[in-house]
Order: C-alpha cells, then sequence, then structure tokens
C-alpha cells in the first residue's frame, strides 16, 4: 500500500497561495474595470432603445416631428455596435475570471500555467480593445442634429 499513486496533491502552502493571490491581482483589477465598463455599455443601449421607442410612437399626423422618424436606422446601427461592444466586453470577463480560476486551478495541482494565463491575459486584452473600438464608433455618430433639436 506504499506504493500507492496519490490522486489528489498535497494542499498548496500559504505561501503558494499567497503567491497566486498575488499574481491574480491585475486579473482582479482588470475585471473590476470590464464589469464597470459593461455597466456603462448598458446604459448607452438603453438610452438608444428610449430613443428609438420614442421615435417609433411618433405618428405620420405630427409634420412637425415626423421627419425625426429619419434617425431610426442610425439608432438601429449605433445599438449593433453597442451590441458588439457589449458581447465583447462581456468575452473579455470571461477570460478574466478564467485566468483567476486557472491560476488557483494550477497552484491546487502544482502545473505550470504561465503560458496558458498569458493566452488568456492577451485575449481578454484584445477582445477588451475591440469592444473599445466599438464603442469609439458608435461615440462618434451618436450626436446628431436630431438629438439637439428636441
Amino acid at each position: 500500500m506504499e506504493n500507492v499513486i496519490q490522486l489528489v496533491p498535497v494542499t498548496p502552502s500559504i505561501d503558494q497561495l499567497a503567491r497566486i493571490i498575488g499574481n491574480v491581482a491585475a486579473p482582479a483589477f482588470l475585471l473590476g474595470a470590464v464589469a464597470s465598463f459593461i455597466s456603462v455599455l448598458v446604459s448607452r443601449i438603453n438610452r438608444v432603445v428610449d430613443r428609438a421607442q420614442f421615435l417609433h410612437g411618433i405618428t405620420d399626423d405630427d409634420v412637425s416631428k415626423a421627419f425625426l422618424k429619419g434617425d431610426i436606422p442610425r439608432l438601429r446601427y449605433r445599438a449593433s455596435l453597442l451590441n458588439r461592444s457589449l458581447f465583447c466586453s462581456i468575452l473579455s470577463a470571461i477570460l478574466t475570471a478564467l485566468i483567476i480560476i486557472v491560476a488557483f486551478i494550477s497552484a491546487l495541482f502544482n502545473v505550470a500555467h504561465e503560458y496558458g494565463v498569458a493566452l488568456l491575459f492577451m485575449a481578454a486584452l484584445l477582445t477588451f480593445c475591440a469592444s473599445l473600438v466599438d464603442l469609439a464608433r458608435e461615440t462618434r455618430i451618436a450626436l446628431h442634429d436630431n438629438d439637439l433639436r428636441m
């Protein structure tokens, strides 16, 4: 019985856990930033939807505001950009959470994780950058003459 293979490795020491917690501090801050960013995106999407609902509520009889309905395609495009930005942000958050999970699992099983974490971190930052680009594109078309007339 002395040669029985141990299926579960020895529990990591406090020093190992402290090192892992120190290593995941940056991804944890990134996760917080992405969560805040997602909140901003959801707020912007809600504003676009509210505006579109208002425009859809304008009757064709209201000559003074009927021209505003021409803004609906622009709002649709903005919503599309914000939706893609939101998707990329959520993907970035998931990848960042996976970094933290992989770091702790690798510590538990005493497995090297540097390459996997580095790849996940780069993927998380790339998707976050894609989200920022879509937000920048949406922001450039957000302000329109019709928005100022209301």
